[in-house]
């Protein structure tokens, strides 16, 4: 899962990223070509670096075991546990990365263009891998500036969570399309306390808490991040000064301080406490992984998933929401750069294992095919998610050399601009689109 958590993670690795990493040849350096024809027997030892650990490294491990079984000559090293930041500097360490399963989107940038990931194209090319199989967001941003140096594993996508009891306590029996819908139930069904703090919320504002962030908010409105140059466009876009008015308003009919208190009290994201799991909030944006905690944690709460809603004048994309995934690679090191992409290629692209994975994990299956399996079982409340995968409307945030430090100069400026008073928003955001384009030269070069 793609927490907020891991972005600001991802937005920190970027700029050590690039330097660990710049002694990697250029964009798609590393392992000599492939034979013109795949191997007709494969066998050895190959290694795999992932970051999932306990119950989730036990469900890959699985579908390691499955590969081993087609596969009975050939060996996986499973290293489980293993984050954006070891993985880094194990391959700039020159260490035997053979395949390596990251959980940034925001890394592909980095990795495509120093060549860290070697480049998959002469592999797809040769074995007629048909990237058509694959579903558009997760296909767009497993590649940067032309070279595809990653292939999509599983996905994340993000929709409106709603409590069923109390939306139809205050007589509500849909949830919301649109932002002012949002706010209007969410200010209804938010109860106080005598001395007038906050008791529940009908949905909480706050940038930075939970999974309130830019990226997560963006596809609302349709705006974007960056322009055709690779140049921010966060300054220019009309979409974003219209979310963050409509949010710093919604924030401040509540009260700041108050929501402030409020959300200090409140349960671990990832807890069984989790706010929206005991009630305390209404509705909620996260992620499809909710369902799975959900399930194990609060399984008699009666819920419901939609679409996040648009702004009022973007109805028209309502059905989409901000997609992001897992993404996995041929490390530069590899040393046996055959039975890795055979690895690779099977831990992507085989419908019964990205359908095993998806099922195990609770995540979005990244495959035309694999969506459309009979064998996926995900509970009722997923089939939002999976709408949201395919919807045309759904969008992403876009591969950059300085990985999520765009996002993160963004998120800043966002979380303080909603406890001011309004004013300053478009010098603001100009300030904004400097401080990304100061990051990407520095990064590039002039």
């Amino acid at each position: 899962m793609i927490t907020k958590k891991r972005l600001a993670a991802a937005a920190a690795l970027a700029a050590a990223g690039a330097l660990a990493l710049a002694g990697c040849s250029g964009s798609g350096g590393g392992a000599d070509k492939p034979a013109s024809a795949a191997p007709t027997h494969l066998e050895g030892t190959v290694s795999l670096w992932h970051f999932f650990s306990d119950r989730e490294a036990d469900v890959i491990q699985s579908v390691v075991d499955d590969f081993e079984k087609k596969y009975p000559d050939v060996k996986v090293e499973v290293h489980s546990g293993q984050d954006d930041e070891k993985i880094t500097k194990a391959i700039a360490a020159g260490k035997d990365v053979d395949v390596a399963i990251s959980y940034s989107t925001d890394i592909v940038g980095t990795f495509c263009s120093s060549g860290a990931f070697i480049d998959l194209k002469p592999y797809i090319d040769r074995d007629k891998v048909d990237l058509g199989n694959l579903s558009a967001m997760p296909k767009s941003y497993t590649e940067f500036d032309g070279t595809r140096c990653a292939m999509p594993m599983l996905a994340d996508a993000f929709g409106l969570y709603y409590n069923k009891d109390i939306l139809q306590k205050f007589g509500y029996t849909a949830p919301p399309k649109t932002l002012s819908e949002l706010e209007t139930m969410a200010l209804q069904m938010t109860t106080y306390n005598k001395d007038g703090s906050i008791k529940t919320l009908g949905y909480n504002p706050l940038m930075g808490w939970g999974e309130n962030a830019a990226a997560h908010l963006g596809p609302a409105a349709g705006a974007q991040w960056l322009d055709d140059k690779g140049q921010s466009a966060v300054g220019a876009d009309a979409g974003w000064p219209e979310l963050m008015t409509w949010q710093r308003d919604f924030v401040q009919k509540i009260g700041y301080d108050k929501l402030q208190k409020f959300t200090a009290g409140l349960g671990q994201e990832f807890s069984a406490d989790n706010p929206f799991q005991t009630g305390k909030v209404a509705m909620n944006l996260d992620g499809e992984w909710r369902t799975a905690f959900i399930k194990d944690q609060a399984p008699d709460l009666d819920y419901g998933t939609a679409p996040f809603p648009t702004a009022d004048d973007h109805t028209d994309l309502y059905g989409g929401g901000y997609i992001t995934g897992n993404i996995a690679g041929i490390g530069k090191g590899s040393k046996n750069p055959e039975l890795a992409w055979a690895l690779l290629k099977y831990l992507t692209t085989d419908t019964d294992a990205v359908v095993k994975a998806a099922n195990g994990l609770g995540n979005v299956p990244t495959t035309t095919a694999a969506l459309q399996s009979p064998n996926l079982s995900l509970p009722d409340q997923f089939q939002t998610f999976l709408d949201i995968m395919a919807s045309p409307h759904s969008d992403t945030t876009p591969p950059s050399p300085v990985g999520a430090g765009y996002q993160k100069t963004f998120n800043d400026f966002w979380t303080k601009f909603q406890s001011g008073d309004g004013s300053g928003l478009t010098e603001g955001l100009k300030t904004v689109d400097k401080q990304i384009n100061d990051q990407i030269a520095l990064t590039t070069g002039p």
